[in-house]
């Protein structure tokens, strides 16, 4: 089998203009990666994330209603209780900021010398212009001077943590719970791909929706009261070691004789969908494949196994420190090399 090359821009064009999506040919076309030209993976995310459905016809009507539904949300969940909470003249007090900071940046996104980004935007691609700038489109319901209300950013900073909020490791550094951290990551590069000029104005709903689809996909990762059911994080970081297990005995009899357990670095690669391994285009190429693949998060449990089988030299040869140096700092940067090798695990199987 070749190696994976990206199809034509015509290829995805003709798919698309049909009146009922040809799912399966979107799949194959995007599983080797999706131009981004003419907004072409923004419209097929939003297809493969089943936000919009197959038959073209729908999608004026669909898209309205969802947009106007986000709208309706900003109003009852932002808009409205702000205004309430103003009224009232409640005051809160004010939660340390430092607990909201990243402590440990992913390689790549560090910020500029021990600079504090802003809540959302500087925590997610602090590199990447696309997250620093203002939009050219902001919410109006949130703007109209009419509303005074406090910013959603505001009221977030102004309140109090729980207890269960936060946990600390052993050396005593506050972390945020999984959900806030998965969302976090999660959610940057969705929001960078589905904001594009033409439809940049609705990017905000549109966003919305594929987010809460996505997570809805991967939501029991973070449900720790699962974590060991076959559909929890515990579950699926063990299988990717059966799955390394049957494709590189040598290899994994190696990383068990050195006690590198799955929860070392897997945790982290499944949870945030290699969001945090990789430089935001690499992470938005492999989210491609992940989308476009039918057993989506079954193929990313390959990636996972292709990503120790590509190092399998450096990891037998290493101890355990240089080891666990190695999966925490990933050094394959050729994002396509790892999915190639995915695709010839699960051709194999």
């Amino acid at each position: 089998m070749g190696p994976l090359h990206r199809p034509p821009i015509a290829d995805f064009q003709d798919v698309l203009k049909e009146p009922t999506i040809a799912l399966e040919k979107l799949r194959e076309l995007s599983f080797s990666g999706i131009p981004c030209e003419g907004g072409l993976r923004c419209l097929c995310w939003k297809i493969l994330l089943n936000y919009l459905p197959l038959e073209r016809a729908s999608w004026t009507a669909i898209l309205a209603k969802q947009r106007e539904l986000y709208a309706q949300f900003l109003r009852e969940m932002i808009i409205q209780p702000g205004i309430a909470k103003a009224n009232m003249g409640v005051s809160r007090e004010d939660v340390t900021f430092e607990d909201h900071v990243s402590r440990s940046p992913p390689r790549g996104r560090r910020l500029r010398g021990g600079e504090r980004g802003g809540l959302w935007s500087g925590r997610l691609c602090p590199d990447i212009s696309f997250f620093q700038r203002a939009t050219e489109y902001p919410c109006l319901l949130i703007l109209d001077p009419q509303n005074e209300f406090e910013t959603l950013r505001k009221r977030v900073e102004q309140t109090t943590l729980k207890s269960q909020t936060v946990a600390r490791n052993r050396s005593g550094v506050t972390n945020w719970s999984r959900p806030e951290r998965g969302l976090r990551r999660i959610s940057g590069p969705s929001g960078g791909t589905l904001t594009r000029p033409s439809l940049a104005e609705h990017a905000e709903a549109d966003t919305f929706f594929c987010f809460t689809n996505l997570m809805a996909e991967i939501r029991d990762n973070f449900i720790k009261s699962l974590d060991d059911s076959q559909c929890g994080i515990t579950y699926k970081m063990e299988k990717v070691y059966s799955t390394l297990k049957d494709k590189d005995v040598e290899l994994y009899l190696k990383l068990q004789e050195q006690n590198i357990k799955p929860q070392f670095f897997a945790f982290r690669w499944l949870t945030l969908l290699l969001s945090q391994e990789f430089l935001l285009p690499d992470v938005i190429r492999i989210w491609d494949s992940l989308f476009a693949d039918d057993n989506r998060f079954d193929f990313l449990l390959l990636v996972c196994c292709a990503m120790l089988i590509l190092i399998r030299e450096q990891l037998l040869e290493g101890d355990f420190t240089v080891n666990m140096r190695l999966l925490q700092d990933y050094p394959i940067t050729d994002v396509c090399q790892i999915l190639q090798k995915a695709k010839e695990l699960q051709d194999s199987q």
